[in-house]
């Protein structure tokens, strides 16, 4: 095996193995020695945080290989930069497809990104599996027929949870949000008005950002001049910092909620003030590897020793790292089940037919399992607060469907 690019360089990051030798030619991006397997990542740009997504997922199938590949087969994963913009994914994509000539698309990060390369896809016949997106569109099977969302609950369900607990606590509650510009911050909104209904006009006031946008002050200057006494941030994780740190310094304090995709202490946390955190809400489903609750789970002793020898340079407190892991393991499940028919058929016929899979990452009781007409992997949460230090989790499991 030869290294193409280094783990923390920016730009393709793949491991490539011996030259594929004739196999089914049914069977693209397979070889009697060789899987291959491609995805996108934004390694450079606007949110190049999440690129430890791919760089954790890469990690775990060069482990997987070393420990002999599936059923005597080496999966090859080219991982991709695509700066974070969905023009630079299609066109990182089509390469993938057309000259890597991979057996599916795995994991690859953002909304837009995956809406942008859904279709062509689906014209190559090509599986898009465990997106890096919670939104919710994906579980459409008649639009995305060929795709599963990824191992974690989707963002609409999580907002539904987060009305359902401030109205729970105050029925006449105001809602300030704070939201991308795009499909991901709209699953967040379209997740409110399914609980609040025709209140939902009346009640919501709603700012937006653009990735590139620098700052969001004056967004959450307005917001609190709403009056609200709920806050929800449907935010990546540099903006999420913004919006806590801002909402902190002009002396807001609603009851405030943040999205689960940014809870990370060291990059979210720690940069807007531990102080001016504390008693956020969120939700979590996966375990966080920093609460003491874990110490001595042996799900996250397997995790850490993966991350010592496969991701050195990695920060363990990112739990990017811990969404790669639940996801490659995820794959590896299906690919698995294939056996030795790895075409593009049976990999889709067991993508959709996972059964009460149990992930050591996941919290305990929420498995992942898919169906024909279930394409959502996971669609339980459990609550979760900041204290200052660290995330507590409170209640129990919940769904957001």
């Amino acid at each position: 095996m030869r290294v193409k690019a280094a783990l923390g360089a920016l730009g393709a990051l793949s491991f490539l193995l011996w030259p594929a030798a004739p196999f089914a030619a049914e069977m693209r991006g397979v070889t009697a020695t060789e899987i291959r397997i491609g995805q996108t990542m934004p390694y450079s740009g606007p949110v190049s945080a999440f690129g430890a997504l791919g760089k954790g997922e890469v990690g775990y199938f060069k482990m997987l290989n070393e420990k002999g590949g599936i059923n005597g087969r080496k999966v090859n994963l080219i991982s991709l930069d695509d700066n974070y913009a969905p023009p630079k994914s299609v066109e990182q994509t089509r390469r993938l497809v057309e000259s890597d000539e991979v057996a599916l698309i795995f994991s690859s990060i953002g909304t837009a990104h995956n809406t942008a390369i859904a279709k062509y896809l689906q014209s190559k016949n090509v599986p898009q599996l465990f997106i890096g997106s919670g939104a919710s569109k994906f579980a459409d099977i008649a639009q995305y027929p060929q795709a599963t969302m990824g191992v974690q609950a989707p963002f609409r369900y999580e907002a539904r949870l987060y009305a359902r607990y401030a109205l729970a606590k105050n029925p006449d509650a105001k809602f300030a949000v704070i939201s991308q510009n795009d499909d991901y911050g709209r699953d967040y909104l379209a997740g409110l008005k399914d609980v609040l209904g025709e209140k939902y006009d009346s009640v919501v006031t709603n700012a937006t950002y653009e990735i590139q946008d620098p700052t969001i002050d004056s967004q959450i200057v307005k917001l609190k001049a709403s009056g609200a006494d709920v806050f929800v941030i449907a935010a990546t994780p540099k903006f999420a910092a913004q919006a806590i740190r801002k909402s902190f310094e002009i002396n807001w304090r609603p009851m405030t909620f943040l999205s689960n995709v940014a809870v990370w202490v060291s990059t979210v946390m720690e940069p807007a003030g531990l102080e001016a955190g504390t008693g956020i809400l969120s939700t979590a489903y996966v375990k966080d590897p920093d609460d003491p609750a874990w110490k001595d789970d042996p799900g996250v002793k397997g995790w850490r020793e993966f991350m010592t020898r496969y991701a050195p340079e990695a920060d363990q407190h990112d739990t990017n790292y811990v969404n790669s892991y639940n996801s490659a393991m995820a794959l590896e499940a299906v690919l698995r089940a294939c056996g030795d028919d790895l075409s593009t058929e049976n990999i889709l016929k067991q993508a959709f037919a996972i059964r009460d899979l149990e992930l050591p990452m996941l919290l305990p009781g929420i498995k992942v399992n898919t169906s024909p007409t279930d394409h959502v992997p996971v669609d339980q949460m459990q609550f979760m607060r900041f204290n200052g230090r660290s995330w507590e989790r409170f209640g129990e499991l919940q769904t957001g469907n």
